[in-house]
């Protein structure tokens, strides 16, 4: 229903011109029909006319008839009117001049982003091809973070809520059974390292209700895409999937929702973890599957693996046992398939760079070197993302 009114929204320019043409054609009608009855009346018209005006059909009916095709063909007129739109010249009068222009007067899409701190960072720069960018931060954490850290962008259309007006403690169940929270910081702890999370909950112990600020349902409302990650899918996504209420919104909305899909495990959390695996988590949470999962397809070199391997991270590789089903598309990327997991699209493209960093030697913790290490990279994902945008309009 929102397609629809924001299609026929383009015709907003018309609405007084197609009012007067709809009652020039009521006044049309109207003198045919004086006409025809004239005719009938003193000539003998050809025996087609007797079945051109179902003279066959009781006259009721028959006005029944020709109301409901009047209509119809209204209606198809009208709709196929809504794919033009008609611009005033900017600085003239109402009464000069107005473009016509033949073309779809789309406006940049409006994009929800749930993530953490780093994947909103990510995807600062769509704030320069969208209408508006509402992130929504994880409910642990408190919203004055992400201001400063955002503090080095200057986009006036990426704007930070928070879903609850005050954070809630998060709680990870370890598939040992040990209870753990994010602060704990299980990630960069050795005992940790070959552990997953089986549960996520909130802590609402104290009784009260979940309360979910309007920003955030309102963006999830009007958005025209709800973008998961970058960013821990335990940490940075699952939480707010927690909260009643944001589910609720997440599932009464058509935006396009895209997954951008962790490029390595996370020890303690999804170590061992396959592409299906992050998206059954968000089926199993969220309750919906996205409709498209972007995947890195970039090879990792033997060297950085080497690295990832000593921290205990592994890539998130697609695995062919999960595949349901292929299917072709025709893309910016030209002709390819993708595979559907979970019911979800996964899009494998390049998604990351290689970036330069301290870290300590594998031979000797006591001392440091640089190495390569894989991030999200901001145009890549951009690009990616916009892509998908324009698939199926």
């Amino acid at each position: 229903m929102l397609s629809i009114r924001r299609r026929l929204s383009t015709l907003s320019h018309l609405v007084k011109p197609l009012a007067l043409a709809f009652l020039g054609c009521v006044i049309l009608a109207l003198g045919l029909g004086y006409v025809m009855t004239h005719l009938y009346r003193t000539i003998t018209l050809p025996p087609i006319f007797y079945y051109l005006t179902l003279q066959f059909v009781d006259q009721l009916w028959r006005g029944v008839l020709f109301l409901l095709l009047g209509v119809g063909t209204l209606s198809t007129g009208i709709w196929t009117l809504s794919d033009k739109v008609v611009i005033p010249i900017a600085g003239q009068s109402q009464t000069e001049e107005v473009l016509l222009d033949y073309r779809r007067a789309d406006r940049p899409p409006r994009l929800a982003v749930l993530s953490g701190g780093p994947g909103m960072l990510v995807l600062a720069s769509l704030g320069r091809s969208v209408d508006a960018m509402t992130c929504i931060t994880p409910v642990q954490d408190p919203v004055a973070y992400y201001y400063r850290a955002s503090s080095m962008f200057q986009f006036e259309k990426v704007v930070f809520v928070v879903p609850t007006p005050q954070p809630i403690q998060v709680t990870f169940v370890l598939d040992n059974g040990e209870r753990v929270r994010p602060n704990d910081r299980i990630t960069h702890n050795e005992q940790y390292a070959n552990r997953s999370v089986v549960d996520v909950q909130l802590d609402t112990s104290g009784g009260d209700v979940l309360m979910v600020t309007r920003q955030t349902l309102d963006a999830i409302a009007s958005a025209d895409a709800i973008i998961l990650g970058p960013g821990s899918l335990f940490e940075s996504i699952i939480p707010n999937l927690l909260i009643p209420e944001i589910r609720q919104a997440l599932s009464n909305s058509r935006a396009k929702k895209i997954y951008i899909c962790s490029i390595m495990t996370e020890p303690g959390m999804t170590s061992g973890y396959t592409v299906g695996d992050h998206v059954r988590q968000i089926v199993r949470y969220g309750g919906f599957a996205p409709d498209y999962v972007l995947v890195n397809a970039q090879r990792v070199d033997a060297e950085v693996q080497r690295i990832y391997a000593a921290a205990h991270q592994m890539p998130v590789y697609l695995a062919p046992e999960e595949y349901e089903e292929t299917i072709v598309q025709g893309s910016d990327r030209g002709a390819g398939s993708d595979v559907v997991v979970e019911g979800a699209v996964v899009v494998e493209t390049d998604l990351a760079t290689a970036v330069v960093q301290m870290t300590a030697s594998l031979e000797d913790p006591t001392k440091s070197r640089t190495v390569r290490v894989l991030r999200h990279d901001p145009d890549k994902v951009a690009a990616a993302i916009q892509m998908l945008l324009r698939r199926g309009r």
